[in-house]
């Protein structure tokens, strides 16, 4: 059990933080945004690599992932919820998890505001404010590439679009490092979400407009409500350096700065990556691997397993087998945290992930990696960039299939799925 200096430690400064989200003050200052700890000197890291002028390719295809019940059977033993309830519209009749697994995080219902009417503008605009190592959500449909900046998102938690027909909302937990696309067309409607302003294992429970049911963000499990029990459909994301984006997509799209009094490019939660003492977070986290370790996992109807980062790091390229396919994993230097300093463009490099098929056309390939932040194939020695595309060599513009994979914390990835494999044990 936390003691309560820890506690007041730790509660304190992230309460100021997200009921700034629920207020509109004048914004503060760089220097006046809440500390959770001391900031963490910024390693050297080498030049960024030229950009790659590639040619227009169709969107990259990407094998759906099915995700472990966190949640049991659909309880209706008429139970009321312990808390206050008067702003929702909920069926709290229906849930399939117990009462005390909820917390309140701080702000009320849409206290922390999704993001419902985005503005998008070009990539010239956005590098004006923009660093090339901050990180960005890279959403891909049709012909278009967004990048949703985890500086707007880690203010908003929810951005709810739509990219070519397609309805999607890309939501980001930060208190779990969880960054995740879904389809917002469900039950032959299109949803709206909002922040609930509750947590549980520390990750956000949203809402949607249309029946008030509540959804974990984490799983994309319906909790409470009239849609408990349900499952949302994930859509293909990746989290990667504003630089990458910017040379691969110079057409792209960028989520701009709200019309909202936000102090964007500023983390609240300054060195929450390196805790060991996750907000809100009920018992000790999993001893496995320390519990902001970041890790890359996949997941199943029934099964689960995590890739450490720092072994991601290390070897450039793992290949592996999950599920009894085949996969192969990249790492790419030069993506900073965005919960690490006060400034999310100086955080430390933590990289970025992928994770694909290593088969094109019916051939298994082996891949190693370059100091230049690119893969090379055995078989081929064609090269290959982070999102999986042949950028040179026979198989230039072929892409590989992409999994629906996740990147968060470890011991919200733990807490969700107890069971889980674990890489390098």
């Amino acid at each position: 059990m936390r003691s309560s200096l820890s506690f007041l430690l730790w509660t304190v400064p992230v309460l100021a933080a997200l009921l700034l989200s629920a207020c509109t003050p004048p914004a503060p200052s760089a220097q006046a945004a809440p500390s959770l700890g001391r900031e963490i000197p910024i390693p050297v890291t080498e030049p960024t690599p030229p950009s790659v002028v590639l040619p227009d390719f169709e969107p990259r295809t990407s094998v759906a992932a099915g995700m472990p019940k966190s949640g049991g059977d659909v309880i209706v033993d008429g139970t009321p919820p312990p808390f206050e309830i008067f702003n929702f519209h909920t069926n709290f009749a229906r849930r399939t998890i117990e009462w005390d697994e909820i917390f309140s995080g701080g702000p009320p219902k849409d206290g922390i505001p999704a993001i419902d009417s985005p503005t998008f503008e070009s990539v010239d605009a956005a590098d004006l404010w923009l660093d090339d190592a901050e990180p960005v959500i890279l959403y891909q449909q049709a012909d278009a590439a967004r990048a949703y900046p985890l500086a707007i998102l880690i203010w908003h938690e929810i951005v709810n679009d739509e990219v070519k027909g397609q309805p999607v909302s890309i939501t980001f937990c930060p208190l779990c490092n969880a960054s995740i696309a879904f389809d917002r067309n469900f039950d032959g409607q299109v949803l709206d979400f909002g922040t609930t302003g509750r947590l549980r294992n520390s990750d956000l429970i949203m809402y949607d407009r249309q029946s008030e049911s509540w959804w974990q963000q984490f799983t994309g499990e319906g909790l409470v409500g009239e849609y408990a029990g349900e499952q949302l459909t994930f859509l293909p994301s990746q989290v990667i350096a504003w630089g990458d984006f910017k040379s691969r997509f110079p057409a792209g799209e960028v989520l701009a700065k709200p019309n909202a009094n936000r102090p964007y490019g500023v983390n609240p939660y300054v060195g929450y990556d390196s805790s060991a003492d996750p907000f809100l977070f009920r018992g000790g986290p999993n001893p496995r691997l320390a519990a902001t370790e970041r890790v890359a996992g996949l997941t199943t109807e029934s099964s689960a397993k995590a890739w450490p980062f720092a072994l991601l790091a290390e070897q450039g390229v793992v290949e592996d087998a999950f599920d009894g396919q085949a996969i192969v994993i990249f790492h790419k230097a030069g993506t900073a945290s965005a919960l690490d300093t006060r400034q999310i463009r100086e955080g430390r490099d933590v990289g970025a992930v992928a994770i694909f098929e290593p088969t094109v056309a019916g051939q298994r390939l082996s891949f190693a990696p370059n100091v230049s932040g690119t893969f090379t194939d055995t078989e081929t020695q064609s090269t290959w960039n982070i999102l999986g595309e042949a950028i040179d060599g026979p198989l230039a513009g072929t892409r590989l299939t992409q999994l629906v994979h996740f990147d968060h914390f470890w011991f919200a990835w733990a807490a969700f799925f107890p069971n889980t494999e674990l890489y390098g044990e």
